[in-house]
């Protein structure tokens, strides 16, 4: 059998693995790739996907970056199944509609950018709601622990792997002349004793590992460590009658900051005049969701569900549903909590909440998820002074707050020691869904201390699988690999600064109106340049 990564390779989005066995071609999710414009070119790139000849997609979760392209793939021809558990099932649906509103809503906003500039033209985008409402039908749901066959020759089970709602490990048995091979997907991976989610299932068997590895080279905060310091961060806001703005994935990440809110609630650190808004009607339409699956969810919550005490409501808790609930906040006088999407701050409605506060000292910015490279959380994080928003260029003086200990994906040792449990050591172990830093820490430490071989896929790489021999590397000589250069692009730029330089002379002859509106361009070209220097480290 053959493997193709068309996403997730030296990288934490798109993640997509597309396999040939002498029967079927199908593929482990079918992610958006996410952060900066050169990365996102590749979502547009369907020949490398060929979806008319895809057999069935296996999702192990409903993020968008393992299942954001489907409605592309049904644009393009797919109309076979798509395997998912239960939730999965229904949250893909809601989160594919609000991803499509977003394109649709995005396009629609360049395009009349450039009308105003001048330049009428039509700019469609990357699918439409059409799409995405095409993808529901294909999909086919199943249970953990449900053995299915969805082709000759191809055994399935999804197994709990206690990240998000219904978030799968993916068991794959493939029978191919006579000879039976077992793979298996590790989706992500959850961080133990999380809120809400139950531990990720224990496996100790299989030919081929492919196992994410998004923070393999740290480890998170204890829970009480996290709580602490987002009660840490309210009071900072509280006490300066500024708001706290959580960017959060509508999917777990803001039910589990409801459950900790709630925690921190019932201890008494939550002030109860402190309005607490979740602005996301997809986050809204998500919890609903997971109260539906209450048999997904771990003990503890199962227990204050059933006896009647809901951690994912409290009394100062407002929904802002419609747009206008939402430019509301942004009037409002006082202190609040407003956890709002994306998680990333590269789409939707925290946008907005951004622009009106990373400038106020008083504020807090609290991310509580993975900040992929390239998106506006991780220039914030990184440290950026200034970061352009709706084509306006923000001061940063808000206090920054990182808080991975929410996250729900596993941390470093976690990761091993899943990874620990597996008994043939034989077994080649390919490391996913992670940037290339973290990878080559964690395959260091994997192979120094378990003893496991270890491979970072590149994108676009083709191997060759069969159990027991050597990987093999199907050659692409036709496939170029992403390269970013930018050498053209400051050799122009530096030619442009040179011909400004000498025209000095006719510059400062100008109206001083005229003189105002070029120092005015060239602040903020300078502007621009310096959002590059906490990067280059």
């Amino acid at each position: 059998m053959k493997i193709k990564f068309l996403g997730a390779a030296k990288e934490v989005t798109g993640s997509c693995f597309i396999i040939e066995t002498d029967k079927a071609r199908f593929a482990i999710d079918c992610g958006m790739h996410q952060g900066g414009a050169e990365i996102e070119k590749r979502n547009w790139d369907i020949d490398v996907y060929d979806p008319k000849h895809i057999d069935f997609f296996l999702i192990t979760h409903a993020h968008i970056d393992h299942s954001g392209l489907l409605p592309r793939m049904a644009q393009n021809g797919f109309r076979a199944p798509i395997y998912a558990t239960e939730p999965t099932g229904d949250l893909i649906k809601i989160l594919l509609l609000d991803s499509a509103h977003i394109q649709e809503t995005e396009a629609n906003w360049k395009m009349k950018k450039m009308q105003r500039y001048g330049k009428p033209t039509q700019i469609t985008p990357l699918y439409s709601t059409k799409d995405a409402e095409a993808v529901g039908p294909l999909i086919k749901t199943r249970t953990y622990n449900e053995t299915f066959s969805p082709a000759n020759g191809i055994k399935v089970t999804f197994q709990d792997a206690g990240h998000i709602l219904g978030a799968a490990i993916v068991e794959l048995f493939i029978e191919e002349n006579g000879t039976s091979t077992k793979l298996i997907f590790s989706g992500d991976i959850g961080r133990r004793h999380q809120l809400l989610m139950k531990d990720p299932v224990i496996l100790s068997e299989a030919d081929f590992l492919f196992m994410e590895s998004t923070y393999g080279d740290r480890n998170h905060k204890g829970e009480e460590d996290s709580l602490n310091e987002m009660a840490e961060a309210i009071k900072y806001s509280y006490s300066r009658g500024e708001k706290v703005i959580i960017p959060a994935f509508a999917v777990e990440r803001t039910q589990e900051m409801l459950y900790s809110l709630y925690l921190l609630s019932h201890d008494g650190r939550l002030p109860k005049d402190m309005p607490v808004i979740l602005d996301s009607p997809l986050a809204i339409k998500s919890t609903e969701i997971f109260r539906r699956y209450r048999s997904y969810l771990d003990g503890e919550t199962q227990s204050l569900l059933k006896n009647g005490e809901d951690p994912l409501d409290l009394p100062q808790l407002q929904f802002s549903s419609t747009t206008a609930d939402s430019m509301q906040i942004n009037n409002m006088k006082g202190s609040a909590i407003i956890i709002s999407a994306s998680g990333m701050a590269n789409a939707g409605r925290i946008k907005h909440h951004l622009k009106h506060n990373l400038w106020r000292p008083g504020a807090s910015i609290v991310f509580v998820g993975f900040q992929a490279e390239g998106t506006p959380g991780r220039r914030i994080v990184d440290g950026a002074k200034t970061i352009r928003i709706f084509s306006e260029d923000i001061a940063i003086r808000a206090k920054i707050w990182t808080i991975n200990g929410f996250s729900a994906h596993a941390g470093q040792s976690q990761l091993l020691e899943w990874l620990g449990n597996f008994q043939n050591k034989k077994m080649p172990v390919f490391l996913i869904h992670g940037e290339i830093s973290a990878q080559n820490q964690l395959a260091s430490l994997i192979r120094e201390k378990l003893g496991f071989d270890v491979t970072i896929p590149e994108y676009l790489e083709e191997i060759s699988l069969k159990a027991g021999a050597k990987l093999e590397e199907v050659k692409q000589p036709n496939v170029e690999k992403t390269r970013i250069d930018l050498s053209p692009l400051v050799a122009d730029l530096k030619a442009k600064i040179d011909y400004i330089n000498d025209q000095m002379g006719k510059i400062e002859s100008l109206p001083a109106s005229r003189q105002a509106e070029v120092l005015d361009l060239l602040r903020q070209a300078k502007l621009n340049i310096d959002e590059i220097n906490p990067h280059v480290t």
